[in-house]
């Protein structure tokens, strides 16, 4: 992938995040191919002639630029099906459904993210249509707290018990407090309040 600013205004640390994600793809998808068993046609870089000139590419597929792919990329299959969001929450996340979006297009990844997030969050309840948006987001970042709150709780009790055990073990007369300690102190934040 290059270096170069996908669109106006994409922070070097963005532009850096974004071609993080798309360069597996990419390089996976490798070049030109015409397949006559695949639907799609003409392919280049994983993308298919019909997207290029819907994108405005009216050169021939064997000669796709790269900057042309990563402008495409971008606008088709990051932004337009809604995950740009996602990528500061979680770039491999955003990864696994661009990459499904190149090979599947745009619907089903939507659908797939939409019905993993409600069988791990079963409280969200998302609509499954497909569409990754301000809902969806809102919905993954909320799932995202609940499921490390309730990684964090017990490895925090985990660590916290350690410690009681530490101490009882330097000095033995803190064992009277030991069972109070654990009976009041391990567990007392219950993972129903990671919610």
């Amino acid at each position: 992938m290059s270096k170069v600013k996908i669109i106006a205004g994409l922070t070097a640390a963005a532009s850096a995040a974004v071609l993080a994600i798309m360069s597996p793809t990419v390089e996976m998808e490798g070049g030109y191919v015409n397949h006559p068993s695949d639907p799609g046609g003409e392919t280049n870089r994983g993308i298919i002639k019909t997207v290029a000139v819907e994108y405005g590419y009216t050169g021939p597929m064997k000669a796709l630029p790269l900057e042309v792919a990563e402008n495409i990329f971008f606008k088709g299959y990051l932004e337009k099906p809604g995950y740009v969001p996602l990528i500061p929450l979680d770039p491999a996340v955003t990864e696994e459904l661009f990459d499904t979006t190149v090979n599947m297009g745009p619907a089903r990844p939507g659908r797939f993210f939409q019905e993993a997030l409600n069988d791990v969050c079963p409280t969200l309840k998302l609509s499954v249509d497909g569409k990754v948006g301000p809902a969806t987001v809102a919905g993954f970042a909320r799932c995202q707290r609940i499921l490390l709150c309730r990684t964090m709780l017990p490895r925090l009790d985990a660590k916290q018990l350690a410690e009681y055990d530490r101490l009882v073990r330097v000095n033995p007369s803190l064992k009277v407090f030991h069972r109070g300690w654990v009976n009041k102190r391990i567990g007392n934040v219950p993972l129903e309040k990671c919610a």
